[in-house]
C-alpha cells in the first residue's frame, strides 16, 4: 500500500454506482417539493492499491442520480491508466467537459469523484478525512434539518418537540406559505413549542420570493428573533440578494447552490450574505471545498454546510470559519455506523477515511434508482 507524500496519487481500478430511494422520517414539505423519499447516489471508487473510496449524494431528482452516474462512469474512463491527484483530476475533468459545461450533474459527478478519492486516500494513510486536512475530529455545532416543512401551525409545534429529542439546539424551519401572516403563524407555533430561549431557529424560503416580499416579510420575521434568512428569492441574483441583506437585521444566509468556489467568491465579492452554506456535491467535492473555504477565510464569513453530514463534518473540521453543521440523517438508512449526536454535538467519524461504510442489508431494503 502507498505511503508518504505519495499517497495523494492514485491510479483508479474501477467505479460502482448504485442509486437509492431512501423514505424520510419526517415528510419535507418546502415552496419548492413536498418530499417524501430522497434519491441518493452511491459510488464506490476502487484505486489499484485495492482501496475503495466511498461517498454518496444527494441527487434531487431520481433522473439526476441516473445521469451523475453517467458522467461519473465517462470521468473514470478518462482517468484509468493515469496516476491522478484529486486536484489532477478536476483540472483533467474540468477540460474534458468543458464544452457540456461544468455545472449540474456533471459538477455533482466530478465533485463525487473528488470525495471518493480523498477517502481513499485518507484510508491509505489511516487517517481520518480531517486528519488528512490538516486538523482532527472534532465535535461540531449542529443544527437539525429533517423536518418543520410547511403544515399546520400544530402539527409543526408536535414536529418541532420530537426533532429537539436528538438533543441538538438548533432547528431550521421551511416558510413560504401564501402569505406572511401564516409565515409569521409557523414561526411562533415553532417558538411556542420550544421551552427556553437558547434553541436557535433558522428559516428558509428556497427562493420563494420576491426582492420587494422578501424585504417585506424579513422585517417582520427579524423581530422575532431568526437565527438567519436563508435563500429568500432566486439563489444566483447576487445583487438583489445583497440590497435585501442591506435593508434586513436578520442575517442572510445562501450557498447551497454555489456552482464551485467560483460561486461563492462572485456571492462574497457581491457581498451578497452575512454567511455561506457550502454543498460538497455541487463546489466540487472536497477540493472545490478547500477552495471555497479559503474564500470564505480570507474575507471573514462563515461557512456552514448542507447535506451529507458525514463529510462535511471533516470539512468543517478544516474550514477556518467554520459555522455550522447541517444535520440529516438520511444516510442512516444506508451506513454501517450513522452520524452520532452527543451533548448537543455532531461527532466527527474518528475511523480512517470518510468513515462512510455501506450497509448491505439496509440497502437490500430500499427501492433501487
Amino acid at each position: 500500500m502507498t505511503n508518504g507524500l505519495s499517497a495523494g496519487a492514485q491510479r483508479i481500478r474501477s467505479v460502482r454506482t448504485r442509486g437509492m430511494l431512501v423514505p424520510l422520517k419526517f415528510t419535507l414539505g418546502t415552496s419548492a417539493a413536498i418530499v417524501k423519499a430522497v434519491p441518493l447516489l452511491l459510488v464506490d471508487l476502487l484505486n489499484e492499491d485495492g482501496v475503495m473510496g466511498r461517498a454518496y449524494a444527494f441527487c434531487y431528482r431520481p433522473s439526476g442520480a441516473v445521469a451523475i452516474s453517467s458522467h461519473l462512469s465517462e470521468a473514470v474512463d478518462l482517468l484509468k491508466d493515469k496516476e491522478s491527484t484529486p486536484f489532477d483530476a478536476m483540472q483533467i475533468l474540468s477540460r474534458q467537459f468543458a464544452l457540456l459545461g461544468v455545472t449540474g450533474a456533471v459538477r455533482m459527478a466530478l465533485s463525487l469523484l473528488d470525495m471518493a478519492m480523498w477517502d481513499a486516500m485518507a484510508q491509505m494513510q489511516r487517517v481520518p478525512l480531517s486528519s488528512l486536512l490538516g486538523s482532527s475530529p472534532k465535535p461540531l455545532r449542529a443544527y437539525d434539518s429533517r423536518g418543520l416543512g410547511l403544515m399546520e401551525p400544530d402539527r409543526l409545534a408536535k414536529e418541532a418537540k420530537t426533532l429537539l429529542e436528538s438533543g441538538l439546539g438548533a432547528i431550521k424551519l421551511r416558510l413560504g406559505y401564501p402569505s406572511l401572516f401564516e409565515d409569521l403563524a409557523a414561526l411562533r407555533a415553532v417558538r411556542r413549542s420550544i421551552s427556553g430561549d437558547d434553541v436557535a431557529i433558522m428559516v428558509d424560503y428556497n427562493q420563494a420570493l420576491t426582492s420587494t416580499e422578501a424585504i417585506l416579510r424579513g422585517r417582520e420575521l427579524e423581530k422575532e428573533g431568526i437565527y438567519w434568512l436563508e435563500e429568500p428569492i432566486a439563489h444566483d441574483d447576487y445583487a438583489a440578494i445583497a440590497a435585501i441583506a442591506h435593508e434586513l437585521r436578520a442575517p442572510i444566509q445562501i450557498g447551497e447552490n454555489f456552482n464551485g468556489p467560483e460561486g461563492l467568491l462572485r456571492a462574497v465579492n457581491a457581498r451578497a450574505s452575512d454567511y455561506v452554506m457550502v454543498d460538497v456535491a455541487r463546489i466540487g467535492g472536497v477540493t472545490g471545498w478547500l477552495y471555497a473555504a479559503g474564500v470564505a477565510a480570507a474575507h471573514g464569513v462563515e461557512m456552514s454546510s448542507h447535506l451529507m453530514p458525514e463529510v462535511s463534518a471533516h470539512l468543517l473540521c478544516a474550514t477556518p470559519t467554520a459555522h455550522w453543521l447541517e444535520y440529516v440523517d438520511w444516510a442512516d438508512a444506508i451506513v454501517e455506523e450513522p452520524l452520532k449526536i452527543r451533548d448537543g454535538m455532531a461527532l466527527t467519524s474518528e475511523k480512517p477515511g470518510s468513515g462512510i461504510a455501506w450497509d448491505e442489508a439496509k440497502l437490500k431494503r430500499l427501492d433501487t434508482i
